[in-house]
C-alpha cells in the first residue's frame, strides 16, 4: 500500500509539473531570428559604436552573417548608420541581381543628394528587405535587426570571408573610425547623447550635402 502511494504521489508531481510547464510555453514570447540577433548581437562596444562581435565586417562599414550554407545576410553597422543620419529613401539591389565585394550596391538619399554602401561580399541577391525600404528610419534604429538590407547566395562558402576585418583588428579598426568621425565637429550637431559618450542618432543631420557626402566618401569607402 505505501509503494502504490508514492507511486500515484509521484504520477501527480509529474502531471502537474508538466501543466505548470505547458503554461509557461504559452506565455514565452516568440521571438523572429532578426529579434534574437537584434536583442542578442550588442556584445562589443568599441570607441563608442556597438560592433557585434558574432557579425564579419567588411571596411566600408557593412556586415555579414551566415544564415545557411552558401547564404548570408548583410547590413550595415551602427557606425554607418548613424553617419548616413536621417534618410528619406533607400534604395536596394533587386533580387537576382549579381553583387561583388567591395561594390557599391545601396543607395542612402536625403533629397536628391545620396551616398552609398558598399557589399561584404560577392553573389547573387536572394532577398532583399522590403520594410526597411518603405521605412528608412529602421536603419538608424535597429541596424543589426530589422535595418538589415538582404541576403546573398555565395556560391564560394569560402569566399565571403576574404578581405574581411579580422576580429583582432576591430578595436583599432573602430578608433580610427571614430576619431575621423568626431573629427568632422563643429558641423555635427550634438555628436554625443547624454547617456556617457554614446554618438547621437542626429549627430550628421546639420552637415551640408557637400560634407556629408565628401564624410561618406572616406569613412564608408564610397
Amino acid at each position: 500500500m505505501t509503494v502504490l502511494l508514492i507511486i500515484v504521489t509521484f504520477v501527480v508531481f509529474i502531471a502537474i509539473d508538466m501543466l505548470l510547464n505547458r503554461k509557461r510555453a504559452h506565455v514565452l514570447p516568440l521571438v523572429s531570428a532578426a529579434e534574437a540577433q537584434s536583442v542578442s548581437a550588442f556584445d562589443e562596444l568599441l570607441s563608442g559604436f556597438h560592433v557585434p562581435n558574432a557579425l564579419r565586417y567588411h571596411p566600408g562599414h557593412t556586415w555579414l552573417m551566415r544564415e545557411r550554407k552558401n547564404v548570408h545576410r548583410v547590413g550595415a553597422d551602427e557606425f554607418a548608420a548613424i553617419l548616413a543620419g536621417p534618410v528619406d529613401r533607400i534604395e536596394l539591389p533587386k533580387a537576382g541581381h549579381w553583387v561583388r565585394q567591395g561594390q557599391k550596391v545601396v543607395s542612402l538619399y536625403r533629397g536628391e543628394e545620396k551616398i552609398e554602401l558598399v557589399s561584404p561580399v560577392e553573389g547573387e541577391v536572394v532577398e532583399v528587405n522590403a520594410e526597411l525600404a518603405a521605412n528608412p528610419s529602421q536603419l538608424r534604429n535597429d541596424p543589426y535587426g530589422n535595418g538589415w538590407f538582404m541576403t546573398v547566395f555565395a556560391p564560394d562558402e569560402e569566399g565571403p570571408t576574404r578581405n574581411l576585418l579580422p576580429r583582432n583588428l576591430l578595436s583599432t579598426w573602430m578608433k580610427d573610425a571614430a576619431e575621423s568621425f568626431y573629427g568632422l565637429q563643429p558641423q555635427l550637431a550634438g555628436a554625443t547623447a547624454a547617456d556617457g559618450g554614446r554618438p547621437s542618432k542626429e549627430a550628421t543631420a546639420n552637415l551640408t550635402p557637400e560634407e556629408w557626402k565628401k564624410a561618406a566618401k572616406t569613412l564608408l569607402l564610397s
